[in-house]
């Protein structure tokens, strides 16, 4: 579990695919400090576990579900990725919970500037906008954020000058494809009343005693 806070970038030094499976190289600095073989690595969004690490880099494994899932598929050697390690239940909780499993990509397709922060409008299925509200959190390639402005297609986000300068967003652009994580409240809550299409009305909440 992580809380979508993150701890630095790192840049990939190579990429070995098997197909539709890869095999990633990861250079970075801080997260190593503690690192052990089978820990978590929120990597831009995707929980990867470690499989060797060294001083200066470690390596995870990446199945063909994650490379179909996600925007993995565009990284290069010399990409730059957030990285986070697994929350300890010690830690403040910074941003909201985030599981590393994406639910699907978004398509940026436009950016603006708004006094010191930048704008991001990202495209994105119904699949995944449908659990997304009005000031609600999502995770973009791992960070935390607050959207606003949800509509059938897009939403937005803010990022705020230390995010920008801390995360790969700094260096996002219209085109660029993101990984997507919703809020897996909204999930659960319709997972639990059954309801596979989302659809929850006042009607339905009336019929299950909610109002």
């Amino acid at each position: 579990m992580f809380t979508g806070i993150i701890e630095e970038t790192g840049t990939i030094k190579s990429i070995r695919s098997g197909g539709s499976s890869g095999r990633i190289t990861i250079s970075a600095s801080r997260i190593l400090e503690d690192m052990q073989v089978g820990d978590s690595i929120n990597t831009n969004g995707v929980c990867l576990t470690v499989t060797e690490f060294s001083a200066a880099a470690f390596t995870v494994d990446v199945m063909p579900e994650t490379m179909h899932r996600s925007a993995f598929r565009e990284l290069r050697t010399g990409s730059r990725v957030n990285l986070e390690r697994a929350i300890r239940l010690s830690d403040r909780l910074g941003g909201h919970l985030v599981s590393g499993h994406v639910d699907g990509t978004g398509k940026i397709i436009r950016t603006w500037s708004d006094e010191n922060a930048v704008w991001f409008r990202i495209e994105a299925d119904a699949t995944v906008l449908k659990y997304l509200i009005e000031k609600g959190s999502v995770a973009i390639d791992g960070i935390s954020l607050t959207l606003v402005n949800p509509s059938k297609s897009s939403f937005d986000v803010s990022v705020i000058p230390h995010t920008l300068g801390e995360t790969t967003m700094s260096a996002r652009k219209v085109g660029d494809l993101v990984n997507i994580e919703c809020d897996m409240v909204g999930k659960y809550i319709e997972k639990f009343m059954g309801k596979k299409d989302g659809n929850i009305s006042m009607n339905f909440l009336a019929e299950n005693g909610f109002v």
